[in-house]
C-alpha cells in the first residue's frame, strides 16, 4: 500500500486554501499543489502526477464535479482517487458525489487540526478495499 504523499487541491476562496494548504502540508506532511480553480488544476495536473484530488464542489466556472470529469479525461489522472470538499451535504448529493467515483465528502467548514486525518482516513479505506 503507497502511502499518500501528492494531493491536487482545488479551492476558489483563498484563505479556506490557505488554512487546509497550511493544515495538509504542515500537519499532515504532505506535498501540495493548490489550485484557484478547475482550469488552473488542468493546467498544472499531469505535471504534478497527483495521487490523490480534493476538490472544492462550488466554484465559478468550473465545479468540482466538472473539473473532475476534465480531470479524467487525461489518461494519467483516469483512475487518480478523490475527495469532495462541500458545505452542502445533503444524502442525495453525496451519493452523486460517490457515484461519480468519490472517496467521501468532507464538510466545510472544516476543522483544520483534524482535515489531515480526515483525508488519511479516507485514502487507508480506499487502500484496504483494493487487494492484489
Amino acid at each position: 500500500m503507497n502511502a499518500l504523499e501528492r494531493v491536487l487541491y482545488v479551492e476558489d476562496d483563498s484563505d479556506i486554501r490557505t488554512i487546509a494548504s497550511m493544515a495538509l502540508e504542515a500537519m499532515g506532511g504532505l506535498t501540495l499543489q493548490a489550485c484557484a480553480s478547475g482550469a488552473e488544476a488542468l493546467a498544472v495536473a499531469e505535471a504534478f502526477a497527483p495521487q490523490l484530488l480534493l476538490l472544492d464542489v462550488m466554484m465559478p466556472g468550473m465545479d468540482g464535479p466538472t473539473t473532475l470529469g476534465r480531470l479524467r479525461e487525461l489518461a494519467a489522472l483516469r483512475d487518480v482517487p478523490v475527495i469532495f470538499m462541500t458545505a452542502k451535504v445533503q444524502a442525495s448529493e453525496v451519493e452523486q458525489y460517490r457515484e461519480l467515483g468519490a472517496l467521501g465528502v468532507i464538510t466545510k467548514p472544516f476543522d483544520p487540526m483534524a482535515l489531515p486525518g480526515q483525508v488519511q482516513a479516507l485514502w487507508q479505506q480506499r487502500a484496504g478495499g483494493q487487494r492484489n
